[in-house]
């Protein structure tokens, strides 16, 4: 061995034991590198720490992050989105099943509104499950479609995962990346739908075929649900039309989607002090702890260039001499096992480090694989045993079991893979939108 591949596994090594042991992801991080700084560097390296932490904290692109959580929260919290919640129940159409695709149809919309998969599944768990199951809906596959359309929420922008990604990778545009979401986004929902179409029509008793106490909607009441959600098209509009448009960077478009947000609320009446308060409070502390984890993984990458792995993974892989989609294989095989026992974020940081240098050495397209990355991470938020979604469906569910809600995991996993064979068969799912930025 030469000398960085010690120091790198007692890191790696250290790390894990931590997050096993239960400790917070950033106290974590922030324990392992200050060791870290202290035996590569000694006492002097603490400057290192201060600097990592001053252009973190001072990062232009990631004031976006606190504007997309408050984003989110302030349209969570004020209650708004069961305007948005009824105007699309009104608008499905009679059909077998139909619960099972207004979620599909809700999740992509909410996809649009907020990037946190937990906070979609434990709404959509309190909103719409227990109607589900009242009516005689298959709890297992109504546990499935929450899942898998929550899970849609990190990958339609706005994305704080994207935002993560984009400020630990230099050679990509935050813009495009968050843009890039929407093709996969689509895609992943018409999968979800199409399974459901499948499973529905081999097997009737999974859905009521008929709801004769839903009443068809009229004319009027078609167009009044529209108008409802006005409001919520033109945050979706300011956010991704925005940068699509080329006239705000994905900070000026957050902070305008705030604006939308907030005047939203008052349209419908949701807003006071006590949303306000609590969305700017839930806001800090998550920031915050997310801004520190960033700090330290800009210093773990640091480090991992003074102990020479930077260099040294980068020869170990293409010494291997296997073919490009062996590598990228191997590049995915990794989160999706590794994301079953640890959290997302964590794996993230800590990988990106590592990735990066190895992805420009295969010449991977930047854009299309980091996408993919991050579509493997949101399947980790569904595999058991400590996937973030599963837990926020249960926890908003009295009526699921945890068996259950681990057994309705598996086709959300099959689905989402299937949906990256297609997106590796055909990059330009995800690569033609940011093309046009």
């Amino acid at each position: 061995m030469s000398g960085w591949e010690v120091p790198l596994a007692v890191f790696l090594a250290s790390l894990l034991a931590l997050l096993a042991l239960g400790v917070p992801v950033f106290v974590a991080f922030m324990v392992v590198n200050l060791v870290g700084v202290f035996y590569i560097l000694g006492p002097a390296g603490f400057g290192l720490f201060a600097n990592s932490v001053f252009e973190t904290a001072t990062a232009h692109s990631l004031i976006t992050i606190p504007l997309f959580i408050l984003l989110g929260e302030i349209l969570f919290r004020s209650g708004s989105v069961q305007v948005l919640f009824r105007s699309v129940d009104r608008l499905v159409g009679r059909m077998p099943g139909r619960l099972y695709f207004l979620v599909v149809a809700l999740s992509t919309l909410f996809g649009a509104l907020s990037g946190s998969a937990v906070a979609v599944a434990a709404m959509l768990g309190r909103s719409v499950l227990p109607d589900m199951l009242r009516r005689n809906y298959d709890p297992k596959l109504s546990a499935m479609v929450i899942m898998a359309g929550a899970s849609l929420a990190p990958i339609i922008p706005p994305s704080l995962f994207v935002i993560v990604i984009g400020s630990l990778v230099f050679d990509v545009s935050i813009a495009g990346l968050l843009i890039a979401g929407i093709g996969p986004g689509l895609l992943l929902a018409m999968l979800i739908s199409l399974y459901l179409a499948v499973s529905i029509a081999r097997r009737r008793h999974l859905a009521p075929l008929s709801e004769p106490d839903l009443p068809r909607a009229t004319l009027l009441e078609a167009l009044m649900a529209i108008v409802q959600m006005l409001p919520f098209g033109i945050i979706i509009l300011s956010v991704l039309g925005l940068i699509l448009l080329g006239v705000a960077t994905p900070t000026e478009a957050a902070a305008t989607g705030v604006v939308g947000a907030i005047i939203t609320a008052a349209m419908y009446r949701q807003l006071s002090w006590r949303v306000i308060t609590e969305s700017l409070l839930s806001t800090a502390n998550l920031s915050a702890m997310i801004l520190i984890i960033l700090a330290s993984s800009k210093l773990f990458s640091q480090l991992l260039a003074f102990m020479g792995a930077t260099g040294g993974l980068v020869t170990l892989v293409t010494g291997l001499d296997l073919p490009n989609w062996q590598i990228f294989l191997l590049l995915m095989v990794l989160p999706l096992v590794l994301c079953m026992f640890i959290d997302q974020i964590a794996f993230m940081l800590l990988a990106i480090p590592l990735y990066v240098p190895i992805v420009k050495a295969y010449g991977f397209d930047p854009t299309w694989f980091w996408t993919m990355f991050l579509i493997n991470l949101t399947i980790g938020s569904v595999t058991p045993p400590f996937g973030y979604t599963l837990f926020a469906l249960k926890g908003a569910s009295d009526e699921l079991s945890l068996k259950q809600v681990f057994a309705a995991s598996g086709p959300v996993v099959v689905i989402f893979l299937f949906g990256m064979a297609i997106l590796s068969a055909f990059p330009a799912i995800i690569t033609w939108l940011p093309r046009y930025l």
